[in-house]
């Protein structure tokens, strides 16, 4: 009986620890909270197959399931340590300590970590230690008389402790905890209404170069096809923070400088605001999208064209003698992302983006300014959040993901999804549409072909082309024939090249192969 009330002392501990922090992380920041920090640091050092098996099979939960992992492995670290308070009152304390220990160096210890952040698990931790401490006491064993006779007693001289005392002391900590706990998320809650007003407040220019209309071929109007426009509560986000940060754009400043920076520059978000304005629909893919897979959306980004920035500052490409070959993009959640300058500085459509399909970039899409270049996967190019640009080299710097044994160059490859019909369907024989999109971002989509079973490959009817940034929808009509099939897509883009067949992962510059589809015509 003492040892399952341990356990559960130890459990209102580490309760404690994490309510105090979240109190104390309302004063710092919500990123210098230990649950944020620890997994922060975990993401940091997941390898790469790890990173590419969460986003595969958890989507964009992949950080819920990382955040419940967490908690359920310091709910069994702290049951441990109230087993090991029980026999050892002190060791048992000091242990809660080492808890503390492993947050507060988490937090400091980041790319975008500060001295401060490791104040949130220091107090969460001293704090737990002396509840777990209190509570220990009130399980020492106590003497008490035999029963009388024709009465039984449970524990005698032998078990017998304090259960009341106990019962007290937990009751009062676990409220007084989550009453520091739910104060620390109100506080937190009452900033994030403010930067949330500060958004709000936000009227985006017209843009002085604005996006062509969509032609009216663009979309054909056939069920189960993904939209041309991907809405904003729809597009994918594949990121690694845990907490999206919430910048206000008042307070919002860009720093360029580094490299072959003649003149550096400092922006605010209102400069960002008063400068020629682009438009343009633009379609990004992750580089941890399976063949087939649903990290690509398309579009209408509003924003500062990244290039004439870079020259105003004194900026010249590779190919005209500039010395510097990388921009390193720095996000406000310390993510750094490299990305060529000879591509940013070709003509490309290049921005710094505000907006998000006519209304201010939405928090968790990088509010308030992103990057987007076409033609590149996101993880050298779409940096969230930013507020450093760094020109430098490749030979100089890695970048986050390059540390981890992904490509310093990515170049979005040609692929193709089909949409409908769905994996298992069981369409009615006959003339069944088959039809899906295309990608190959800044190159543009030339031909799609769909083969049954192996056979010969059927030239798909594309829809308008809205743009050599953005992806392509295409149809087939398939006179389909009663049984079980295979129906296959291919992608042909404007260079001639087709894609391959070869499957390869994601690791380390984007899936390959053809995305196949099994269904059961009736």
């Amino acid at each position: 009986m003492r040892a399952a009330f341990a356990a559960l002392g130890g459990l209102i501990a580490g309760f404690t620890a994490l309510c105090v922090a979240e109190l104390v992380a309302a004063a710092v920041r919500p990123e210098a909270g230990p649950v944020t920090a620890v997994g922060g640091a975990v993401i940091d050092r997941t390898p790469p197959a790890v990173k590419d098996f969460a986003v595969r099979n958890f989507g964009t939960d992949d950080k819920l399931v990382l955040q419940l992992g967490i908690l359920v492995l310091l709910a069994v670290f702290a049951m441990a340590v109230g087993l090991l308070a029980l026999r050892h009152r002190w060791t048992g304390a000091a242990a809660v300590l080492v808890f503390g220990v492993v947050g507060a160096v988490s937090a400091a210890g980041r790319p975008e970590g500060r001295p401060l952040d490791a104040l949130p698990s220091a107090v969460g931790a001293l704090v737990a230690a002396g509840v777990l401490y209190l509570l220990t006491g009130r399980l020492a064993p106590v003497t008490v008389p035999p029963p009388a006779a024709g009465e039984t007693g449970e524990d005698g001289e032998r078990g017998a402790f304090d259960r009341r005392g106990f019962v007290v002391a937990a009751t009062a900590a676990a409220a007084a905890s989550a009453g520091a706990g739910l104060l620390g998320r109100r506080l937190q809650a009452s900033e994030l209404a403010g930067v949330s007003a500060s958004r709000s407040d936000i009227v985006l220019p017209a843009p002085a170069s604005p996006a062509p209309a969509i032609p009216g071929g663009a979309a054909p109007d056939i069920r189960g096809l993904s939209s041309f426009t991907t809405p904003n509560k729809d597009f994918y986000r594949v990121d690694t923070a845990l907490v999206v940060p919430r910048v206000d754009a008042d307070r919002w400043r860009l720093r360029i400088h580094g490299k072959g920076v003649a003149r550096p520059v400092t922006l605010t978000f209102q400069d960002l605001l008063g400068r020629e304005l682009v438009e343009r629909d633009i379609t990004l893919t992750c580089v941890s999208n399976q063949v087939g897979g649903p990290y690509v959306g398309t579009a209408r980004w509003i924003g500062v064209r990244l290039a004439d920035l870079l020259r105003e500052a004194g900026v010249k490409p590779p190919s005209k003698g500039g010395p510097a070959d990388q921009i390193v993009s720095r996000s406000v959640d310390g993510m750094t992302i490299g990305t060529p300058v000879e591509d940013v500085m070709d003509g490309r459509d290049a921005l710094l983006a505000v907006g998000m399909n006519g209304e201010p970039l939405p928090f968790d899409h990088g509010f308030p300014v992103r990057m987007v270049v076409p033609g590149l996967y996101g993880y050298v190019s779409a940096c969230k959040w930013i507020q450093d640009i760094e020109l430098t080299t490749f030979d100089a710097y890695d970048a986050y993901w390059v540390k981890r044994d992904w490509s310093r160059k990515a170049p979005i490859k040609t692929q193709s999804r089909i949409d409908t019909p769905r994996p298992f369907a069981a369409p009615r024989a006959g003339t069944v549409p088959v039809a899906g999109v295309a990608w190959a971002q800044h190159r543009g989509i030339a031909r799609v072909e769909v083969r049954v079973d192996g056979g010969e490959w059927h030239v798909a009817r594309l829809a308008a082309e809205a743009g050599r940034d953005t992806w392509r929808q295409w149809v087939w009509e398939w006179p389909a024939t009663t049984g079980h099939h295979t129906l296959e897509v291919r992608a042909t883009d404007r260079t001639g090249a087709t894609q391959t067949e070869e499957r390869v992962g994601t690791v380390p510059d984007g899936a390959t192969g053809w995305h196949s589809v099994v269904v059961d015509v009736t």
